[in-house]
């Protein structure tokens, strides 16, 4: 039998050692057909505990292990505490890693580690103790609770509602399968959902309900413009309300995700452009009827489906993306005619992403109202838009506003 931690092992060690993303490792990483579910889900798991897991290490050894030591412990750990495996299994698989890494000195700690651990009490502070209850960061949490007081437990432990697939035509044949319904024609979600010949023939498309939200607050017009367009869903789908999308964006692999996207969808009136949205371009100034920027942001409201977000996503990077987004916004105004739309979205749920860009905005530029719109999607409204929290809009954590040129 393939040792079940050798999988896991190999696609983890690139996030922790290499700082690769989890999507990314997984993609690149060849591993045992048959269990892949299982290689899957203990790595989204481990990331997904992994504060939590480092607490326990942490009360539990006096001095921290090497890097691939620990990585194999976390695995171990993540298996014996949240998927119920047999302890005498986990822990002999765990030693054998270890002596196949070529860690023999580690072996004995490793086997005495998993059979003797003690699971630590929770801290007494607030901060300290959603922090590990939560396997978050303290700087996020201490934002959170700013912000959303007595939520910010469930907002950061929502947990995924599944897999988000919209559908064009076909959708009927699918609908035996479990799923939850959306507010949103064609949009479901479905505990599991396996690609299929559907997938390549455009019947259907993998879509976050995030996503879909956004693109139901944009108004039907001749000319839009995608700003931050990769991989190309928004684009697709406001292609069908929109005579012409023009998506841009910055680097040229993902310029060819968003053609290969409406290529499959059979969106012929999309052009997908290699450009810089913090730069200004001549040629669209006031070409528009309607601008999208769905900018470049932390994306704390989608942990949920990227764990390695709270492993990679540092405090200071917050101010870093400020910026971009706030030159974005401002640039992107340019574009917009007399009379058009500006619209703002983030996958964040910090407000300095949110309504602080948007207040600045509007300071900065008195030709431009805001309008909130509205959302058959569950949100809160606030000051300047709608803020989707993902313990309460099934699972997403998104916000969007509009602006009207004046």
């Amino acid at each position: 039998m393939t040792n079940p931690l050798c999988d896991p092992y190999l696609i983890l060690a690139k996030v922790y050692q290499g700082g690769k993303y989890l999507k990314q490792a997984i993609a690149e990483t060849s591993v045992e057909p048959l269990n892949k579910a299982r290689t899957v889900k203990i790595c989204y798991g481990v990331l997904e505990k992994d504060i939590y897991l480092e607490y326990i290490l942490g009360a539990n050894v006096k001095k921290q292990p090497k890097s691939a030591v620990k990585t194999v412990l976390k695995i171990a750990l993540y298996m014996l505490e949240f998927m119920d495996k047999h302890d005498y299994m986990v822990v002999d698989c765990a030693v054998s890693l270890v002596k196949k890494l070529g860690k023999d000195g580690a072996a004995g700690f490793v086997n005495a580690l998993l059979r003797s651990y003690k699971i630590p009490p929770l801290p007494e502070k607030t901060d300290e103790r959603i922090s590990v209850e939560t396997s978050s960061p303290l700087w996020l949490v201490k934002k959170l609770r700013r912000s959303y007081k007595a939520e910010t437990a469930e907002i950061l432990s929502a947990p995924s509602k599944g897999v988000s697939v919209r559908f064009i035509k076909g959708e009927e044949n699918y609908l035996g399968k479990p799923h939850i319904k959306t507010p949103f024609k064609g949009v479901y979600i479905f505990e599991n959902f396996v690609r299929d010949d559907g997938f390549f023939a455009g019947g259907y498309t993998f879509q976050s309900v995030g996503s879909v939200a956004i693109c139901s607050v944009v108004e039907p017009c001749e000319k839009l413009l995608d700003a931050c367009a990769a991989p190309g869903g928004k684009s697709v789908l406001l292609s069908e309300k929109c005579k012409e999308v023009t998506a841009c964006e910055l680097h040229a692999h993902r310029v060819n995700l968003i053609e290969d996207y409406a290529r499959r969808m059979g969106a012929k009136n999309v052009t997908a452009v290699q450009a810089d949205s913090t730069v200004f371009n001549p040629a669209y100034e006031r070409a528009f009827d309607a601008v999208l920027c769905d900018a470049p942001c932390s994306g704390t409201g989608v942990i949920n489906e990227n764990p390695d977000i709270k492993l990679f996503r540092k405090e200071e990077s917050i101010a870093k993306l400020n910026e971009i987004q706030r030159a974005i916004l401002q640039n992107c105004a340019r574009y917009v005619k007399s009379g058009g739309r500006l619209y703002y979205s983030t996958c964040s749920v910090l407000p300095e992403e949110n309504d602080s860009v948007v207040y600045s905005f509007l300071e900065a530029n008195p030709d431009f109202g805001l309008q909130i719109p509205d959302s058959p999607l569950w949100h809160r409204r606030t000051k300047f838009g709608l803020q989707f929290l993902p313990h309460v809009s099934l699972g997403a954590g998104f916000f969007i506003t509009t602006f009207i040129k004046e």
